[in-house]
């Protein structure tokens, strides 16, 4: 239970963090305004997250897809990644997060590849939150990655199940998210744990990432206790 909705509360909450564009254009600032103001965001929203009970909370922050953007915009937005790690860290460190990665590491700076593995490093040991960044990732490349992973281990065909697959994932060990967000109100999944949300709930609220609050998070953590999880079996209620 939430210690402040006493409302049942989901073991994982991912988030699209979708707007930061749109936010900064809305105001007249360039983009990467907006990705600086959706970066400042993510202490406020851990913090409201791991006070509500949630135990994994997993930010989609830079696609495999995202290279495609300007140079100027990815550099930015790989200079907003290591400013959060140096200045946001040891906070989380101290409030009990532990920080983890998802995707590929390759075709980072080696400085900012250091930060993210030191950040993995110091907090490993910490249990009150994970927070999980899908950076340089991609959904469909997680499954091939799987997919490999099985074959380069030897596996024979008729032991691969959901099981097997759901192991090789990068998200091994993390339980499937209850909960998706995705911000802005665009209703696209973007190749964003594309195995893992097939029976997840997914929420659309209709205000940019920078301007999504704790009392957004809490009134869609109240309507999931609301809705009806079957996972392809018939209601409970």
């Amino acid at each position: 239970m939430s210690e402040k909705t006493n409302l049942p509360v989901p073991a994982h909450v991912a988030i699209i963090m979708d707007g930061n564009g749109r936010w900064a254009k809305a105001r007249g600032l360039p983009r990467l305004a907006g990705h600086h103001a959706g970066t400042k965001n993510l202490r406020p929203i851990i913090r409201a997250a791991a006070d509500a009970g949630i135990k994994y909370l997993t930010f989609f922050a830079f696609s495999t897809e995202n290279w495609n953007r300007p140079e100027e915009e990815v550099e930015g937005l790989m200079a907003l990644l290591s400013e959060f790690l140096e200045t946001e860290l040891q906070e989380m460190h101290k409030e009990g997060a532990r920080f983890l990665h998802i995707g590929h590491l390759d075709g980072l700076a080696p400085s900012l590849r250091k930060k993210i593995e030191d950040a993995i490093e110091l907090t490993r040991e910490n249990e009150r939150i994970d927070v999980i960044l899908a950076f340089n990732y991609g959904g469909r490349d997680e499954i091939i990655c799987a997919v490999k992973k099985l074959i380069e281990a030897g596996t024979p065909a008729e032991a691969v199940d959901v099981k097997a697959m759901s192991d090789a994932m990068f998200t091994a060990g993390t339980p499937d998210p209850d909960i998706v967000i995705r911000t802005s109100g665009e209703k696209r999944t973007s190749n964003f744990l594309t195995w893992q949300t097939v029976y997840s709930e997914w929420f659309f609220p209709e205000v940019f990432w920078p301007d999504f609050s704790e009392e957004d998070l809490l009134k869609i953590l109240a309507e999931y206790s609301k809705r009806d999880r079957r996972f392809g079996g018939l209601s409970k209620k």
